[in-house]
């Protein structure tokens, strides 16, 4: 056996050990519900389908009768990066639509919000910057500040007055200073105070980028994410939205100035050195995108639920953290939550554990991810199984 087998052996037992062991399941999927490897189904309460887009009949009937008429219903491979042949001329007029609706210069797609943190964070920042992040954010933010040449560091979550510390003290040591979080945090659920991050980056002459991930389509009066929420869009540098959540479809984008666009159309390696999404996937999202305004009710109807479960939980005395349709239900350790989650599968329920080291250790929790179309009565019935 070769010393690399060895390594991924152990490496494996480990992780099983500590209750940490990823597997692959095998799904199919009937509306908000899934079809796992032995064939049970189960309400799917971990998607990130937020708006119950992704299976709506009636919009993939008239997306398929647009995509016709448009003559680009067979556009399954752009074949190329964007920069030899692949940009469309659908992508290049969503990034229009998208840098209008932001009220931005610039908006530049990717194809992920992976590709997106990991592209800007690296090819923005140099040796004389410094990237300063919420404790929390995301794992593809965190990996974009390892391939920068940035130096580092991490404020508290949500802790404002720990990221002035830290700027008061290294500020002047640097040229560029990046303030980066997401709006809303994809473990805990809670949301950032995006304008009092505007404040602080005016204060200290900082960038600010944020994440909206989590955001998009489900806050904001237009569905543009927290940012629109708070009000403090223009005030905000670099915005990143993904489509492969709420908008249903896949990719994601940055809203910036025109200047920082042009600079990572040159200097994004994740951009450049990449396939584009085919022609079809870009289609799908900018016809979901023109109807965001219009999704209104699913919002509103998401949040509904969303504060009905979180009561409903507090007042069974159950821990749950955050104020979005994001629910982590506190278990605590990876055993319990482990133990939790395969009783509530066992009725029918799926969710999924997360467990340390994703999360800090005596934390595990069960992740609610709740959609607009999750009947009440299936709520009632979920609620009933945990004390």
């Amino acid at each position: 056996m070769s010393n690399l087998q060895k390594r991924c052996e152990s490496r494996l037992e480990g992780l099983k050990e500590s209750n940490n062991l990823r597997e692959v399941s095998s799904i199919s999927i009937e509306n908000h519900n899934i079809i796992i490897n032995d064939g049970k189904e189960f309400l799917n309460l971990s998607s990130n389908n937020y708006l119950g887009l992704a299976y709506r009949k009636d919009l993939i009937k008239e997306f398929n009768k647009y995509i016709k008429e448009n003559k680009i219903d067979d556009y399954f491979s752009s074949t190329s990066s964007r920069l030899l042949t692949g940009t469309n001329v659908i992508c290049t007029r969503l990034e229009k639509k998208i840098a209008d609706a932001y009220g931005k210069s610039g908006a530049l797609l990717y194809n992920s919000g992976y590709h997106a943190n990991t592209g800007i964070l690296s090819a923005l920042t140099s040796k004389t910057d410094l990237i300063i992040a919420d404790k929390f954010v995301h794992a593809s933010i965190i990996d974009g500040t390892k391939m920068s040449k940035a130096h580092f560091l991490r404020f508290k979550h949500l802790d404002y007055n720990h990221l002035r510390e830290i700027l008061l003290q290294h500020r002047d040591e640097y040229n560029n200073v990046f303030i980066v979080t997401e709006s809303i945090f994809s473990m805990d659920g809670d949301v950032a105070d995006i304008q009092q991050l505007v404040d602080i980056k005016q204060e200290y002459d900082a960038f600010l980028y944020v994440d909206e991930a989590h955001a998009l389509g489900t806050r904001g009066v237009s569905g543009l994410g927290v940012c629109e929420e708070q009000v403090c869009i223009e005030n905000v540098d670099f915005i990143v939205g993904t489509f492969g959540k709420a908008i249903a479809s896949v990719g994601a984008f940055v809203v910036c100035d025109d200047l920082y666009k042009q600079y990572l159309i040159n200097n994004s390696r994740s951009l450049i050195y990449t396939t584009a999404l085919p022609p079809i996937n870009i289609a799908w999202s900018e016809f979901i995108f023109d109807k965001l305004l219009f999704f209104n009710k699913e919002r509103e109807y998401l949040n509904e639920i969303s504060e009905y479960v979180r009561l409903s939980l507090n007042i069974k005395g159950v821990k749950t953290k955050g104020s979005s349709n994001i629910i982590p239900i506190i278990i605590g350790s990876n055993k319990d939550c482990i133990e939790v989650c395969d009783r509530i599968k066992e009725e029918s329920f799926f969710v999924q554990a997360i467990k340390h080291p994703t999360v800090p250790k005596g934390s595990a929790r069960i992740r609610l991810s709740l959609n607009a179309d999750i009947d009440k009565k299936d709520i009632d019935r979920f609620l009933s199984l945990i004390d």
